[in-house]
């Protein structure tokens, strides 16, 4: 598992996710340095964020599988404005969307990069940030093709 480590947990100022049911097996695959997402046993359609139906076919029958954390660059912009108090040390911050292999957009942060020079479509792996709580928070590195 590629797992940033945090400064000092006690530090950490950001809202903390608040796992419910539904998401508790992505949290539980991400604590093992695995991004999750739910697949249709029916149709076989990948999608994220999960839901209780399939978006392609509405069928119930769904499961959740480790992805293989690798996908491309979709987009990506810096906010320079602190929308909330707790993200001002981080400023400049980055928001990406990342295409997985596997088909879905994800939206995280790319991890030790400055934006300068980025390009659509170049290459990405999850990586996994400790957090209290003992979560791990999946982001994103640039990956050698």
């Amino acid at each position: 598992m590629d797992t940033l480590k945090m400064n000092n947990a006690s530090a950490y100022t950001k809202p903390l996710p608040r796992p419910d049911p539904e998401l508790k097996p992505f949290w539980d695959f991400a604590r093992l340095g695995q991004f999750a997402a739910q697949r249709c046993r029916d149709c076989a359609h990948v999608h994220f964020p999960p839901g209780p139906v399939c978006p392609a076919c509405l069928s119930s029958s769904q499961e959740w599988f480790a992805t293989s954390g690798r996908g491309t660059l979709f987009s990506w912009v810096a906010f320079h404005h602190p929308y909330w108090d707790c993200v001002k040390p981080a400023l400049p911050y980055n928001v990406v969307m990342v295409q997985l292999e596997e088909g879905p957009l994800i939206a995280s942060n790319l991890v030790d990069e400055n934006l300068q020079g980025l390009k659509l479509g170049m290459a990405v792996e999850a990586v996994f940030e400790a957090i209290p709580g003992d979560m791990y928070l999946p982001k994103f590195k640039l990956r050698a093709r």
